[in-house]
């Protein structure tokens, strides 16, 4: 195709230049006409790595094609992304490797400490009785945390105990969410004191 164009604008440059004696305008043998031929345009696209959330384009660590503008004029100021490089997609993999293990790692704790949970036994609350199996209040979330404080030695955080509504005497299974993955059923023994 690049030689049809040279061909064409060689002819055309010459036919012009014939021309133009025929005519008798004066065009000196230095000087020459060049016919530009159009190309198509270009786009010009970067392949980048996220550094952190942008909105509308994608999550950190994502590997996206954008435009060489949007790159240089906003992501690049403002520190949001950078060009991938084989170093830098090693060191990703290996931050990704990490991340993941570490995951595991959270994931495997949880999963002792359910079990720890679930092999105890009941844990026996006291309260203060009415009539019949009525007590007076409830046991509550916070309740159970201290009960396992007590015995156990733990630390657990309230909000991931899910207790049923207790107002009567009698055994209940609480649930703790350890991790999104895990959940511990303990059982609970509420009797009147």
């Amino acid at each position: 195709m690049t030689s049809t164009a040279a061909s064409l604008s060689w002819n055309c440059s010459s036919s012009l230049l014939q021309s133009s004696h025929k005519l008798g305008n004066r065009v000196s043998e230095r000087s020459s006409v060049m016919v530009v031929v159009a190309q198509k345009k270009v786009k010009k696209i970067r392949k980048i790595i996220l550094k952190e959330d942008v909105t509308n384009v994608g999550e950190k660590g994502e590997v996206l094609d954008v435009r060489a503008g949007y790159f240089r004029n906003y992501l690049l100021p403002m520190g949001k992304a950078q060009i991938v490089t084989p170093l830098l997609l090693k060191e990703m993999r290996m931050e990704e490797e990490r991340i993941e293990a570490e995951k595991q790692r959270v994931k495997e704790e949880a999963q002792q400490l359910a079990v720890i949970f679930e092999t105890v036994g009941a844990f026996k609350v006291k309260r203060k009785s009415g009539k019949g199996k009525q007590i007076f209040g409830t046991v509550t979330a916070q309740d159970l945390v201290d009960i396992i404080k007590a015995q156990l030695q733990r630390d657990v955080d309230k909000r991931i105990v899910s207790l049923p509504e207790i107002r009567e005497t009698g055994e209940y299974i609480a649930l703790l969410k350890l991790h999104p993955d895990v959940t511990a059923r303990v059982r609970l023994n509420v009797y009147a004191n």
